[in-house]
């Protein structure tokens, strides 16, 4: 009887694990082509859905680690965080790995599947009533978050959208890339709160230096200069402007629709049966662009941040995407393209190479604004000084 194909050799083999902790970290690459790709070209995807959790799990473990050694969390003492889940999966590891109740804070719209999920691992599950009027559902989050921790003195509060150790628990995630591939040429990377699209792509640059770092956020994120608009997908995409996104990283950044994901995903389903959310299945989408008009020996990697458990209601769920408007509903061949994040409001898959903080953007836009009061209340009407 022949081996199985592609077994790892036993020198390969994982040894055994005496926490779950040990689980996370040292994640497959498979290679994704025909047919999902075009013949002859594909890309590789980095599956961190096994994980025990998925991809949050090495920040979530991280930051509570760096955390404890700082004296920042005290032994015991509670984590209390806003998440849409993936995280919330990562800090109940975390509590179980270091001793800690946790509560995450959510929405009605964590799948039921999650939220069970999570109490089923010991966490606490608080969910918002009603978004922010301006910051949606993620600053409705956020200020309960402030709430429990003024009710909760000892508690603390990871903060992942601008805590730097939710960056640098991705190093590890990138040296394995590194040595899984030996060079990377494009990587592909969904950005929600800046975490792994920087941890990941500053360590590989210091590697590779003509990386090429492809963003992809989701249509009505406000994460590259987008307005705001309500969004179905969770996992990518901000409706606030997160500090761990490293705008000087990136080379170009995508927008991608529901729909447009939810086809992808799918597909990546029915033809290569590794697949996930979301997040996946836009970030999968883009590396397929990518790896039709790039050069034939560029090397494409794609971080697929989960698996697709959770999506069974929701992107894998005919009725749900039927009531939602996402079947049957196949992307262009290519991305519309805008010159600058502020030309107009996309609703589909687009492309832009132009990359700036919004942030810096309208601060610098406040600035000129003051100066040239200040300059016209300096002079007279017809010019001259005072």
């Amino acid at each position: 009887m022949s081996a199985i194909p592609d077994a790892q050799p036993p020198s390969s083999v994982r040894q055994p694990m005496r926490t779950p902790a040990g689980l996370v970290g040292d994640t497959p690459v498979l290679w994704i082509g025909e047919p999902f790709t075009a013949p002859g070209r594909g890309f590789w995807a980095k599956l961190e859905g096994h994980n025990p959790g998925g991809l949050k799990d090495r920040a979530a473990l991280h930051m509570v680690h760096a955390a404890r050694l700082r004296g920042q969390l005290r032994p015991g003492a509670r984590i209390v965080e806003s998440s849409s889940g993936t995280l919330g999966l990562g800090l109940a590891l975390a509590g179980a790995a270091f001793g800690h109740p946790v509560t995450v804070v959510t929405d009605p719209g964590m799948e039921p599947w999650m939220s069970g999920l999570l109490c089923a691992h010991g966490a606490e599950v608080d969910p918002v009533p009603s978004p922010h009027p301006v910051g949606g559902w993620q600053q409705a989050r956020r200020r309960r978050v402030r709430e429990l921790l003024a009710a909760h003195p000892d508690a603390w509060h990871p903060d992942q959208y601008d805590n730097p150790d939710n960056v640098a628990a991705y190093a590890p995630l990138a040296r394995e890339l590194a040595a899984q591939l030996d060079r990377v040429d494009t990587l592909v990377v969904s950005v929600g709160t800046g975490g792994h699209s920087a941890g990941i792509a500053s360590v590989l640059r210091g590697s590779f230096p003509r990386l090429r770092v492809v963003g992809v956020d989701a249509t009505g994120s406000t994460i590259f200069g987008q307005p705001a608009a309500p969004r179905l997908m969770r996992g990518l995409g901000s409706s606030i402007h997160p500090r761990n996104v490293a705008y000087d990283l990136f080379d170009e950044v995508h927008w991608v629709a529901a729909a447009e994901a939810v086809w992808a995903a799918r597909r990546l389903a029915r033809d290569h049966y590794a697949t996930g959310g979301w997040s996946v299945g836009a970030v999968a989408l883009v590396a397929r662009w990518l790896a039709r008009t790039l050069p034939a020996d560029a090397r494409i990697v794609a971080v697929f941040p989960d698996g697709p458990q959770r999506y069974v209601g929701t992107v894998y769920d005919d009725s749900y995407c039927r009531t939602h408007g996402l079947l049957d509903r196949p992307p262009a061949d290519d991305p519309d393209e805008i010159e600058h994040p502020g030309e107009r409001t996309v609703t589909r898959w687009t492309r832009c190479l132009h990359i700036t903080d919004p942030l810096a953007r309208n601060a610098a836009a406040r600035t000129a604004k003051a100066e040239a009061k200040a300059e016209a209340k300096a002079t007279t009407p017809n010019g001259a000084a005072r």
